[in-house]
């Protein structure tokens, strides 16, 4: 099997509503992924919207893989991330957005962003996000002009989640913006592991899923 090519489209958003809250990518939901990549032999690429190095939150010293993830050559080489606007999609076999509560911001509303979803799309591309990457479909169109997840099945950060949550900083709930663009959304209980596929579009609901997302797409791409 030749090498599989993932690209990690990543927030660069260091802060977030009223409060100026502190935050970037969540830090778990690029480590396990980039485990299982590593582990099945999937070469990690890394993009922003502006390029160099993505802002991070959540980090947690006790957990092995994010541990490791901290002192491996793979956070370097995503301290130079490459611009958005440099990078074709299609060059790569999936496209994946982590979370964060900083893709709210410039992931959902970034024309480069939606470029690159809808080029991903229809050059037939894995596209997968997880917690609050989905933010990446929002404005995403097919070539008729109707929204990208109209009448998709999906996943994302839930609003029962966002409100114990990150409910007074960020601009909209996720899961109600996707059901407006016409997605068929759906979501465990909060804080539990749920991903949905359908197609070539994987979403992940929260932290929890981000390493069962990545097994899928692995899958996937064999």
């Amino acid at each position: 099997m030749s090498i599989k090519h993932v690209l990690f489209i990543l927030t660069n958003t260091a802060e977030i509503g009223p409060n100026q809250r502190r935050t970037g990518y969540f830090f778990p939901e690029v480590a396990h992924p980039y485990e299982v990549f590593a582990e099945a032999g999937v070469a990690v690429e890394y993009a922003s919207p502006l390029g160099g190095t993505p802002p991070e939150d959540g980090y947690d010293e006790s957990d092995p893989a994010q541990r490791a993830f901290r002192n491996s050559a793979a956070i370097r080489r995503m301290a130079n991330s490459r611009k958005l606007s440099d990078v074709d999609v299609l060059d790569y076999d999936a496209i994946f957005f982590p979370g964060g509560l900083g893709p709210m911001v410039d992931i959902a509303n970034d024309p480069e962003v939606k470029r690159a979803v809808e080029r991903a799309w229809n050059g037939g591309k894995i596209i997968a996000a997880v917690c609050h990457g989905p933010a990446a479909l929002l404005g995403a169109k097919r070539e008729d002009g109707t929204p990208l997840i109209r009448g998709r099945k999906l996943t994302s950060f839930s609003n029962e989640e966002e409100a114990g949550y990150a409910q007074a900083d960020v601009p909209f709930n996720l899961e109600d913006a996707l059901r407006a663009e016409g997605a068929e959304y759906s979501s465990a209980a909060a804080w539990q592991e749920k991903i949905v596929v359908d197609g070539h579009l994987l979403t992940g609901q929260n932290p929890a899923s981000s390493a069962l997302l990545a097994k899928t797409i692995v899958e996937a791409l064999r």
